[in-house]
């Protein structure tokens, strides 16, 4: 028997294998991997006998579907991003601890920041995370009122 010997470098086998190594499966079928699985089939099929229009059918309608729920999760995300920006901005002026890595940090909210993908307040001059908010009171100078 004989050995196969490789004819690349080690240099060139090291990075495909780190070209390897960084690519991650796709878990999910998108909209795009249906619509080109359906132009395959709709080329590679015998012209003698072509697609039933009930496969074909029931093909489109699992398109749209998917289609649908696609939309559909976009507009909860962005629902989701609303809601989080209105509940910021709900705790302006008012008292939040803010659970941080080094402890808690407390103080007013000064003002809400939305220009990442995360919604961020200020407080003490920091931007913290609206969801490491662990609680919320009226503020110190709200709270004392005097009657009359």
């Amino acid at each position: 028997m004989s050995a196969i010997t490789s004819a690349t470098s080690p240099a060139a086998a090291a990075n495909a294998t780190a070209a390897t190594a960084g690519r991650t499966p796709k878990q999910v079928l998108g909209q795009d991997d249906f619509l080109k699985l359906i132009t395959v089939q709709m080329t590679q099929q015998d012209p003698m006998k072509p697609m039933e229009d009930t496969s074909f059918i029931a093909q489109m309608a699992q398109f749209s579907s998917l289609e649908q729920s696609s939309q559909m999760a976009r507009d909860m995300t962005a629902l989701r991003s609303d809601l989080k920006l209105q509940s910021a901005s709900a705790l302006l002026g008012r008292e939040v601890t803010v659970g941080t890595a080094k402890g808690e940090v407390s103080g007013v909210v000064e003002f809400v920041d939305s220009t990442t993908d995360d919604v961020r307040v200020s407080v003490g001059g920091q931007l913290h995370s609206f969801s490491d908010i662990v609680r919320v009171a009226p503020a110190a100078a709200a709270s004392t009122q005097t009657q009359t």
